[in-house]
Order: C-alpha cells, then sequence, then structure tokens
C-alpha cells in the first residue's frame, strides 16, 4: 500500500503543475521533485492518480493532467498535449489534414482522429480514452514557411498552412475517406489560399505525382484556374517531368481520357460538396 501522505503529496505537485499553467509531466520531471522516493513509491503513487482519472499516461514516461472541465471526457484534447509530447520525444512535427483544416475553418465537423506529421522512425498510434492519434511518418518535414504556429490554451502548436494542409489531403488521400472528401475539404479550404502561397518551396517539397493530381482538382474539378496556371508555371520553371499518372492511384489507367496539360489519365469521377 502507498501511504496517504506519499499519495498526497504527488496529488499537490500535480494540482501545483496544474495551477501554473502546466498540462503534462515527464517521469524525469517528477524524480527531480522527488528525489528522495523510490521508484516503486513513484509508481504506485501515478498508479493511484491514474485511476482517480486525475492523470492520463499518454506515453511511456509521459502524463496528461486532466483538469476539472475535462473529467467527464477523461483527457485532454490532443491540441492541448501534442506540442508537450513531441518536445518529450524530440521530434519535429505539425498538425495535419482534416485537423489542420478544422484549425483553418475548413471541413462540416471535427475529425474523430488526430493526424500528427512526424519524421522517421515510425511512431505507433496513440489510443487513449476515445481519442486516436494517428502519427504520418515521412523522411523530411517541409520548411518552415509552410507550417504556421496556433494558440491554444496550453500554449502553441504546429499547423501546415492551408496549402500545405491542400497538398497533405491529396498526398494522403486514403488515410481521409478518398479523393471525394479531400476535394470538399479543399474546396473549402481555397479561401484561405492565394497565388502567392503558391511557391517553388512547395513544389521543391512535393512530388511531381501530386503536384499533378493536385493542379488537376484545382483547375479541372475546383475551377481555379489562375490557382493551377501559378501551380503549374511553377512546375515547368522547376523542369519537373510529367509521366501519365491514373487520378486514382488505385484504379485502372483509362487511356482513353487523358488531360494532356497535368498528364492525369481519368480513372475516377470526383464529386466534392459545395
Amino acid at each position: 500500500m502507498i501511504s496517504d501522505s506519499n499519495y498526497n503529496r504527488l496529488e499537490y505537485w500535480v494540482e501545483v503543475q496544474q495551477s501554473k499553467g502546466k498540462l503534462a509531466f515527464s517521469i524525469a520531471e517528477l524524480k527531480k521533485s522527488f528525489a528522495n522516493y523510490s521508484e516503486t513509491a513513484l509508481k504506485r503513487a501515478l498508479d493511484r492518480l491514474t485511476e482517480k482519472e486525475k492523470i492520463v499516461s499518454i506515453f511511456r514516461g509521459y502524463y496528461v493532467i486532466v483538469p476539472p472541465q475535462y473529467l467527464s471526457k477523461g483527457i485532454l484534447p490532443p491540441s492541448l498535449f501534442i506540442d508537450g509530447l513531441m518536445k518529450f520525444l524530440e521530434r519535429n512535427y505539425y498538425i495535419g489534414l482534416l485537423n489542420a483544416a478544422a484549425l483553418h475553418g475548413a471541413g462540416h465537423q471535427q475529425p474523430q482522429e488526430y493526424f500528427v506529421v512526424t519524421e522517421y522512425p515510425v511512431l505507433r498510434p496513440t489510443n487513449k480514452r476515445g481519442i486516436k492519434i494517428n502519427y504520418i511518418s515521412t523522411k523530411q518535414l517541409p520548411p518552415e514557411s509552410l507550417i504556421e504556429k496556433k494558440k491554444t490554451e496550453a500554449g502553441y502548436i504546429n499547423v501546415s498552412n492551408p496549402i500545405l494542409t491542400a497538398i497533405d489531403l491529396v498526398n494522403y488521400e486514403k488515410r481521409i475517406g478518398g479523393l471525394n472528401r479531400a476535394s470538399t475539404v479543399i474546396n473549402e479550404l481555397l479561401e484561405n489560399i492565394k497565388q502567392k502561397d503558391i511557391t517553388q518551396e512547395l513544389v521543391a517539397h512535393t512530388s511531381a505525382t501530386i503536384l499533378q493530381r493536385f493542379g488537376f482538382i484545382l483547375e479541372e474539378i475546383l475551377g481555379k484556374q489562375d490557382l493551377a496556371n501559378k501551380l503549374f508555371s511553377l512546375c515547368k520553371k522547376s523542369e519537373l517531368k510529367f509521366y501519365a499518372i491514373p487520378l486514382k492511384a488505385s484504379g485502372k489507367k483509362n487511356k482513353e481520357l487523358l488531360n494532356d496539360k497535368w498528364k492525369i489519365w481519368i480513372n475516377a469521377e470526383i464529386e466534392y460538396e459545395n
């Protein structure tokens, strides 16, 4: 049994962290504050706090504090702890896809899953109390010019800017339900995308096949000729080679329907919601 005094001291320490605006802590921090406690005593105190739903273990050695206003959910929204978790893991990251779109005012409803783009090695998904965080691993994160910082109650989080969000929706369309949904959300994001946002850095960061599909969707599906032309111009300036590819990667090529500009075999009909 853990002594009540040990538990009460740890509970008080957690409350003090919360009063300072800290909503998470690592085991390393805890051990510094309780240097005279044994590992067993700390573990038992943490287990008891977890049972009382005052803290949640998000990752091995990293805990989130649950303030009273979130007790009914039993956990914080990921936007309030993801930056601290990524710093704990020493990972660069950004919030992407539907979650980034929602933060930019696009998307009809809050996504059920949370998408975080980070570097290799691969992180396993986090499933805690009804919240699922999917980590998308990439060899190289985009330049800082394509990332924005958004303020939350707990500080700031890194979020893909509207144009990178749109590109990622095409790139990872299978993760969000297909090209129809991607096109619907991109259409909403277009309010926040201007020609100046389509830059050489964006083109350099993105593969030719994704730029082809994105350009085709902009021009032929969403009717954004000006944005499509700017993208096409930068692709040519970068001397990108376009090879004929299917619009829907997993579908069959329809060699009778080729968009010559973007070199897209039109093998799927895209429908989007206004």
